[in-house]
Parts: structure tokens; C-alpha cells; sequence
């Protein structure tokens, strides 16, 4: 059984996520449940690979072994049920830095480019930062859960003359694991008026039962001809600083023009340690996943009922996948200045505000869960006590 209930101290081990309370907030006795990754240790099978090629002395040049292709293609096969073949398969630091390299390599200056509303931060930076038109999508609330507005988007892509999408699948950060047919309708609106689709899929394999994910690419056959997939080992086993993602493109045309784009950049090499670690991660992480996603579901369990008990006007929107939850404190009645304050200086508790996800985002926040319980409790208990 993998040990999660462990605390470990992260201050002073030059950590985003704790290190930059102070400097960030002015306070250092903040409790922080923003940044997106964990405050567990990594599987020890990733470890003993990152230790044993530290030992070894020598940490030259190195390329992408086949055995690492053989892990992600396995992995993929077993878990999302994705054939994706070895020469579709590039590596690059990260989803964020790849998410601009295709932007250079599919658009130009002064194009359009559609997001959702709420989304991930960074898709709207790297599309201003490239000088290129940004649009929000505002994503539609039924039955507790984001929707898209797919009447609303084609108007947009039309008026606007959208060239790309992107699409954060599964959803970050209202936890949306889109369905088989919500993405075929959504991808065959984009066929239809040829708009690339570039699939944030980092936190495919976070997933809670019964919902499935499935990959962009694989929902029809042609959509494989009009996407790129961009997705790591990195959120899934906490693995963020060894800087590895890979970009799935099966299209032979859009391989070729973001390899350029990457050769342009000198943004075609790997350290050695995202190779190993990714290839550990996938080789040796079917046990930890599953009792991280056990671990994870209790929690976002513990959310749900302590906000019932004693915040009932805090509205949880659950998570169908990541571990990430999006609470709603509009009833409130506060502005998203008043409300950040409350919670940092009242509460001392550090959440991300939700209107840094856009417009819609607007007096909510986002939770991170991925902590052990003990961790957990005490920022509900200051969430509470931002309110008493």
C-alpha cells in the first residue's frame, strides 16, 4: 500500500508552491492548496531510476532510447486505448512551452484563437504573448458540471475567423472528463470549418470512475488529420521539475511544421532525466496510480461533506477527473479582491483565484486535494474561518 497520509515539510526546498508565499502574499504562515502539483513523494520505482542515473557520474548529451517510446506507446495502449505509432511521437519540456511552439508553427500573427471560459491560465498568455487574438468560449453550468456552447462557439469561429482551439481535456479547472460524444460534436464543428485542435491532455490518466477519458484523436478517424495531442508523465506521478511532455501528431504535414518550429527555438532536446523518469514512471506506475486515484477520490469526498456541514453557501462543483475543484463563492456577495483577501488574510489559506482562469471565473476559486488528509483538514478548517 502506497504511504500518502505522510507530511512532508516543502519549505526551504526551493518549492513554487510553498517557497513563494511570502514573496507572493507577504505572509509566510499561509497554508498553500493552489499550484497544481502534489505534496506526496514520487513512486519509489521513479526515484531508484532518477538516483541510479545520478550515480552512474556521467550526464552528457543524451537521446530518447526505444525502450521510452516502447513505455509511452504501452502505456497509452493499456490505459486510453490509443495506438499511437513511434514516429508521432515528440518530446519537449513541457505542455506549456509545446502549446506556444504550435501557435508559431500553425498560426500567424493577428490570427484568432479560441479557449474556453473558465480554462487553464497559460492558454490565454501564450496566445497574447504570440501576438495572436484571443477569444473566450464561455463554458455553460447544467446539472453541476461545465458544458460547452457549441451554438455560441460556431458563431465565434465564424465571426471571428478562429484558425485554432485549444482544448484542455480533461477540463482545468472545473474537473470536466468530456465524453466520446461531447468531443466528436465539438471536433466535427471544427472539421467543418477547419480549425486546428490542439488537446491539452495532461491529466488523462486522473480519472475517477465511472468516467472514461478518451483522447482527442482517437474519437474519429479524421481527427487525428486536423490535432495535435500534447500530454506527461509529470501531473500524473508528480514529476513536474524532471521538464518532459510529449506531443502526439499523427499527421505527417503538422509533424513537420512543429518540428521546425522547435528547431527554430533549439527546443528539440530533453534532459536526461525527463527520459528516465517518464520511462519509469510508465513502466513501473499502474499500482501507484491506482491507489493515488482511491487516495484522491476520499478527499475530494472530504471536500464535499465538510462544505455541506459548515460552509453550505460554498458551491462545489465535483471533479470527474484531476484533483483539482472549483468552488463557487458567489453567494457571498464579495468582489474577487475582497474575496482573495478574505481568504489570504483572514483565513491564512492560499487558493488560486478564479478569475485568473477568466471572465467566468469570477468570484470562485480553485482547490487542490492532492495533499494528505492532515493537510487537507487544516485549509478547510481556514477556509471556514475566513468566513466566521
Amino acid at each position: 500500500m502506497v504511504e500518502f497520509d505522510t507530511v512532508y515539510d516543502r519549505r526551504n526546498t526551493n518549492c513554487s508552491k510553498w517557497d513563494s508565499i511570502k514573496e507572493t502574499y507577504g505572509e509566510d504562515d499561509l497554508l498553500p492548496l493552489w499550484i497544481a502539483d502534489m505534496d506526496f513523494k514520487a513512486n519509489p520505482p521513479v526515484l531508484k531510476a532518477l538516483k541510479d542515473t545520478a550515480e552512474q557520474g556521467i550526464l552528457g548529451y543524451s537521446p530518447a532510447p526505444d525502450s521510452l517510446y516502447d513505455a509511452i506507446q504501452h502505456w497509452q495502449k493499456r490505459h486510453h486505448d490509443y495506438s499511437v505509432s513511434k514516429e508521432a511521437i515528440l518530446f519537449n519540456s513541457g505542455v506549456v512551452p509545446s502549446l506556444s511552439l504550435a501557435i508559431q508553427a500553425y498560426t500567424k500573427p493577428g490570427d484568432a484563437i479560441l479557449i474556453h471560459d473558465p480554462v487553464y491560465p497559460p492558454f490565454a498568455k501564450v496566445v497574447e504573448q504570440n501576438d495572436r487574438k484571443l477569444v473566450r468560449s464561455q463554458l455553460l453550468t447544467e446539472q453541476g458540471h461545465f458544458v460547452m456552447d457549441l451554438t455560441e462557439m460556431e458563431k465565434q469561429i465564424v465571426a471571428e475567423n478562429i484558425r485554432l482551439f485549444i482544448l484542455c481535456n480533461p477540463h482545468n479547472p472545473g474537473g470536466r472528463v468530456w465524453t466520446k460524444s461531447e468531443l466528436e460534436a465539438f471536433g466535427k464543428l471544427c472539421a467543418k470549418y477547419d480549425v486546428l485542435v490542439i488537446s491539452d491532455e495532461i491529466h488523462q490518466d486522473l480519472i475517477f470512475a465511472p468516467h472514461v477519458f478518451t483522447t482527442f484523436t482517437n474519437v474519429h478517424p479524421t481527427f487525428k488529420d486536423f490535432s495535435i495531442t500534447l500530454t506527461a508523465a509529470t501531473k500524473t506521478f508528480n514529476l513536474a521539475g524532471i521538464k518532459n511532455s510529449m506531443i502526439f501528431i499523427e499527421n505527417p504535414d503538422l509533424r513537420k511544421k512543429f518540428v521546425a518550429a522547435q528547431e527554430r527555438n533549439f527546443q528539440n532536446e530533453i534532459n536526461i532525466f525527463g527520459y528516465v523518469g517518464t520511462e519509469a514512471a510508465y513502466q513501473n506506475g499502474d499500482r501507484w496510480l491506482s491507489e493515488l486515484l482511491v487516495y484522491l477520490k476520499e478527499n475530494i469526498d472530504t471536500v464535499n461533506d465538510f462544505l455541506q456541514a459548515e460552509l453550505p453557501k460554498v458551491k462545489m462543483m465535483r471533479p470527474e477527473g484531476t484533483y483539482l475543484i472549483w468552488l463557487d463563492f458567489s453567494a457571498y456577495g464579495l468582489t474577487d479582491a475582497q474575496l482573495q483577501k478574505q481568504l489570504i488574510h483572514t483565513g491564512k489559506v492560499v487558493l488560486n483565484p478564479g478569475i485568473s482562469f477568466g471572465p467566468n471565473g469570477t468570484q470562485h476559486m480553485r482547490l487542490n486535494v492532492a495533499c494528505p488528509k492532515e493537510t487537507l483538514f487544516e485549509g478547510l478548517r481556514r477556509i471556514k474561518a475566513s468566513f466566521e
